[in-house]
């Protein structure tokens, strides 16, 4: 595994965005692990986010795209944290834009917030965690409208490798939907390579007791 890999897992783990314990999805799946972005709460941690997201949009992806589009709301600080960290890192300036929940009709009018969208342009999606894939129907149409753009692909900070609403991840399932590639940070394969009986900061987060309670988690949800 890359060490930016493992880097990131423990920055999920010290923001106390990636916990395990006893929780409830909201699909109502009884989980052992929760992953909640709405952690990253600091200027400095949303600095490493974006450089994290734009090390794995470089690995994936290359830089051959025009707009980092975050669906609202969650996805508007990821397009601006990764935009630039992506001009730090690489040397290209890559433009952001975010969606309104409703059009605003005075001002600056309209339902996009950051750089408009031109005819021509290529736009990779960038999102926290997807399970189901809602957002996504729900962002597509409205950059579509915005004109003859091209959705080049979609990256997330974790992949939690369950079925979405068939037999397939959530991610394949976008993939195969909508026809675009897919990609996360990291996995929660990769996250359990890193944490089973390892100590990080003095402490095994995932102990054997833990390990068989995620595998039976994935003998039920996983792909």
């Amino acid at each position: 595994m890359e060490r930016y890999k493992e880097e990131f897992i423990e920055f999920m783990v010290d923001s106390d965005v990636l916990k395990f314990g006893d929780f409830v999805t909201k699909s109502g799946r009884k989980t052992p692990f929760f992953v909640n972005t709405g952690f990253y709460r600091t200027g400095t941690q949303l600095r490493k986010l974006g450089g994290y997201y734009a090390k794995a949009i470089y690995d994936k992806f290359g830089l051959d795209f025009d707009v980092l589009f975050g669906p609202a709301y969650k996805g508007i600080p990821l397009s601006v944290a990764a935009s630039m960290a992506i001009s730090e890192q690489y040397g290209k300036d890559i433009k952001y834009c975010s969606n309104r929940k409703e059009i605003k009709d005075h001002g600056d009018k309209g339902i996009l917030l950051g750089s408009p969208l031109a005819a021509g342009e290529r736009v990779l999606l960038i999102e926290d965690v997807t399970t189901a894939g809602t957002s996504i129907g729900e962002t597509l149409p409205i950059i579509r409208a915005q004109g003859d753009v091209q959705v080049c692909g979609l990256v997330v900070s974790v992949d939690r490798m369950e079925r979405g609403s068939g037999d397939k991840s959530a991610l394949a399932e976008i993939s195969e939907t909508y026809g675009f590639p897919t990609a996360a940070i990291v996995t929660m394969e990769e996250v359990v390579e890193h944490l089973h009986n390892r100590p990080y900061n003095g402490k095994v987060y995932i102990d054997d007791a833990l390990k068989g309670a995620i595998d039976t988690y994935y003998e039920q949800y996983g792909v």
